[in-house]
């Protein structure tokens, strides 16, 4: 095994966000998301079956949980635990910087 750094290859252009799943197991899945501007379509929510817990190392970014008029805004440093089937979705992402996620599924 190698280390790695959260920070590092990062391609410059980021058409989609970028989604790297950095180890798993049966029960828990740890990736890292980078978003640039990203946020998703119109109409879509996430409907997960395991938890996320995701936490912003860089970038900031705001969510949205159906039924909910007030957007969670997550700057460095903060982080948000998404139940299992909480429907949500990433209403804003800072388009002039890379938004770092670190995302625990469980």
């Amino acid at each position: 095994m190698q280390p790695g750094n959260l920070f590092t290859a990062i391609p410059a252009t980021l058409p989609d966000e970028l989604f790297e799943t950095l180890t798993a197991t049966d029960a828990v899945k740890i990736e890292r998301i980078v978003s640039r501007g990203h946020a998703s379509p119109e109409g879509f929510w996430y409907d997960q079956e395991q938890s996320e817990w995701v936490l912003v190392l860089r970038g900031e970014a705001r969510l949205q949980i159906e039924g909910r008029d007030e957007l969670i805004h997550l700057s460095e440093g903060m982080y948000f635990n998404i139940p299992a089937h909480l429907k949500h979705r990433v209403a804003w992402t800072k388009e002039d910087a890379e938004t770092i996620w670190l995302a625990v599924f469980y």
